[in-house]
């Protein structure tokens, strides 16, 4: 069973919000109107979707797993601004969201990985496409998977904070690809992810089904400070239209 619930006390810490990330968003909010309309799946702890709604973005916020989510809306408590979250899969997007409605939609820190079949990542695009207002905007960032795709086994960058450091691996196998990640320091090594079946979604995926969903525009990325990207990149970042 994942212990996802060992992550939240540090998840703040270990996704942070960086200057460059703030500054690459409000980039592209500012091409909308006010209030942009801001979609964020797989939103944590809800550590930017607090900073983007404190800058008057009307902000919707989906998250599946309910020990992060808890720890969003326990941040949201008693703060007058628009933002809403709730607890949803990407499965559910369409039934429960407004369509043509968003401005923006990200997914930031790998969190489209645990889409771990082919068939419900194509059906995540179409979604998206279906909930995007005219001319609005993807946002994708994950770990570069394609450096790892021909290894067994694989060590992803780790993350690290003043107290401790989120360790991960992807193996793969006849079943499929699997993460496992742990917190470590010298006190303590707590489990995080046990073999949670992911998806090691390629740049040209996303580019193929982008396109089938009916996006005309895609722009890659190795970073928020819009570094070009390679296949030596630890990260991908994708712009999608």
């Amino acid at each position: 069973m994942d212990a996802v619930k060992n992550l939240v006390e540090y998840y703040d810490e270990l996704f942070p919000v960086s200057d460059a990330q703030r500054i690459f968003f409000e980039s592209y909010i500012s091409q909308f109107s006010a209030p942009a309309k801001f979609l964020s799946i797989g939103c944590g702890t809800g550590i930017f979707e607090h900073r983007l709604a404190k800058d008057a973005i009307d902000v919707t916020a989906i998250e599946a797993i309910r020990e992060l989510l808890d720890s969003a809306t326990r941040r949201y408590r008693n703060q007058l601004m628009s933002l809403r979250y709730f607890q949803m899969s990407t499965l559910e997007m369409t039934k429960f969201l407004g369509k043509k409605f968003y401005n923006i939609i990200s997914c930031l820190n790998s969190r489209i990985a645990f889409i771990h079949k082919k068939e419900f990542l194509k059906k995540f695009f179409s979604d998206c496409k279906e909930l995007l207002s005219e001319n609005g905007i993807v946002i994708l960032s994950l770990e570069n998977f394609e450096k790892f795709r021909a290894e067994p086994k694989a060590i992803l960058p780790a993350r690290k904070s003043i107290r401790i450091t989120y360790k991960s691996q992807i193996t793969k196998n006849a079943q499929g690809t699997f993460l496992e990640s742990r917190l470590e320091n010298e006190n303590k090594s707590l489990p995080v992810y046990e073999r949670a079946p992911i998806y090691p979604l390629q740049k040209s995926e996303i580019a193929e089904f982008a396109k089938e969903a009916g996006f005309k525009k895609i722009e890659f990325f190795s970073n928020f400070e819009k570094n070009s990207f390679s296949e030596n990149s630890d990260y991908l970042l994708a712009v999608i239209r």
